[in-house]
């Protein structure tokens, strides 16, 4: 019972606390911690400064989901970096609105998995596990026969390599799964990631409507693990979440809250913590947008296969998706942006279509396409749901960090951070600027006076394209001497954007 107990007060704490200082005197503990400028945690003040969200470069179709096994009911994608390589889990089946439907005279349900070596080029192994009419020559791991015992839905699938260390080796790769036996989110192990079994019968959380994708992963900052899922208040869209230090059923979930954010239907979540900055949480909802008909509607690409889907439901012909951008550090409270974070783009073909812009669960690190550049993010989003034989897979890019930036005009403007200490001995910037532009960094002690030596007038201007440049004060970058110290930083910034910034050992 007392250990009972002291699990409940555990979660209680992890979720509802918020990890910021109790009062204004008391500085942030930086550490050595990347942070990005993706919400106002850190700023005091900023005067011709605003946050700037940014928008993923539209790339290259990485692959078609038009194996017979799979279709254009293909969505729920999670990706992930499995040792020096890639992996790609996805749904397979028809849309049941779908002209490619009817013409299949029957349906299905699997869940497929691809490979790559760069984020570009993606196959689909023979793994001779499932059978799919009359073959096991396929890239199969898992159909409605093989979760019966939990009335499980492959369609409703995300997969995730744990990274708790605890996590024993042959349960390194998990899935989580919608079963009806009792209703509610189960797990499936794994130790290669192609053949899995059901870890309980008994399911991990059961208060929600799961008809989504639903995510449980590590968060190794908070050493719990979370989870995100669909649910409807009042009969709008939402997500719900839970903490829980293993797992073993989760407590009762709570709804996620965005201050000062409208109202919106979102579909799916996308929650990952980030991985060069852990302890910020990043999700990528689906908004849910039903437009009703008129003259715009219409002149949307696509009409003739939107007024079928219509006749089988009337929001399947005027519903239209796109992705939002959020992020959070507690895992419960988050700074949602109101404008899309993928729109759905001028191309007349595969696009304005509901189930579109459905960004991946996760993201990659790949090589740029500019020679000699730092490497960037891949994400990933669905483009032409329930039209054709197949969805595509729209590759997107962003710099590191590059999710939002805190941008000033040539006139020029200034942000001053709340007190922070930090350890480490040089300022790194993630930054850039116009041919014309600069940054300037002043480090102040905690009344707002600079500190001798690091004033804005002693510091060189930093200009440029960089995801990782020390700032250098009188020909000196080290700041060692102010570890530990509480100390605020103004970043003077003209035709610039700052992304992120962090304190580092200097380099040898």
């Amino acid at each position: 019972m007392i250990r009972q107990l002291s699990r409940l007060v555990l979660v209680a704490v992890i979720c509802l606390t918020v990890p910021c200082p109790s009062t204004a005197e008391e500085p942030i503990e930086l550490g050595n911690r990347r942070e990005l400028l993706v919400d106002d945690f850190l700023i005091d003040k900023m005067e011709n400064v605003r946050l700037e969200l940014h928008r993923p470069q539209r790339r290259e179709v990485v692959f078609r989901t038009d194996a017979p096994w799979e279709g254009n009911g293909s969505a729920y994608q999670s990706i992930f970096q499995d040792e020096d390589g890639f992996r790609m889990y996805y749904r397979g089946g028809h849309h049941p609105a779908s002209k490619a439907y009817e013409s299949a005279k029957n349906s299905w349900e699997t869940l497929c998995v691809a490979e790559s070596t760069d984020g570009i080029h993606w196959t689909r192994p023979e793994l001779g596990i499932v059978e799919f009419n009359g073959s096991k020559q396929n890239n199969l791991i898992l159909d409605a026969a093989m979760v019966a015992e939990i009335g499980g839905s492959p369609a409703h699938t995300a997969t995730f390599k744990d990274t708790n260390p605890d996590c024993p080796a042959d349960q390194l790769y998990k899935i989580v799964i919608v079963g009806s036996k009792p209703k509610g989110l189960y797990l499936l192990v794994s130790e290669d990631g192609f053949h899995f079994h059901l870890k309980s019968k008994t399911p991990l959380v059961t208060k929600g409507a799961f008809d989504s994708q639903n995510l449980i992963f590590w968060d190794a900052v908070h050493g719990v693990y979370r989870e995100y899922h669909r649910s409807f208040s009042g009969g709008v869209r939402g997500i719900m979440t839970a903490a829980s230090p293993d797992l073993s059923p989760f407590p009762e979930p709570q709804w996620l809250e965005y201050p000062e954010a409208q109202e919106q239907a979102l579909y799916t979540n996308q929650i990952q913590p980030y991985y060069r900055a852990p302890h910020i949480l990043m999700g990528f909802p689906m908004r849910y947008n039903d437009r009703g008909w008129s003259a715009s509607m219409k002149a949307l690409p696509g009409l003739e296969e939107r007024e079928y889907r219509a006749k089988q439901h009337p929001r399947y012909g005027t519903t239209v998706t796109d992705a939002a951008f959020m992020t959070s550090r507690d895992g419960k409270t988050f700074h949602r942006w109101g404008e899309a974070f993928i729109r759905p783009g001028p191309a007349q073909n595969d696009t304005w279509v509901y189930g579109d812009n459905f960004i991946f669960w996760g993201m990659l690190q790949t090589k740029s396409h500019l020679p000699g550049a730092a490497d960037e993010i891949s994400l990933y989003a669905t483009e032409g749901y329930w039209e054709g034989v197949g969805t595509s897979v729209r590759r997107y890019t962003l710099r590191q960090d590059g999710f939002v930036s805190a941008r000033a005009h040539f006139d020029g403007g200034q942000i001053l951070t709340k007190p922070v200490t930090f350890t480490g001995s040089e300022l790194e910037l993630n930054f850039s600027t116009s041919a014309a532009g600069r940054i300037r960094v002043e480090i102040q002690d905690e009344t707002g006076a600079p500190i001798e030596g690091y004033s804005l007038a002693d510091c060189a201007e930093v200009f440029g394209d960089s995801i990782a440049r020390p700032v250098v004060w009188k020909d000196n970058s080290n700041v060692q001497a102010l570890a530990g110290k509480p100390v605020r930083l103004l970043f003077e910034l003209k035709d610039a954007d700052l992304f992120a910034f962090r304190f580092r050992e200097m380099a040898n």
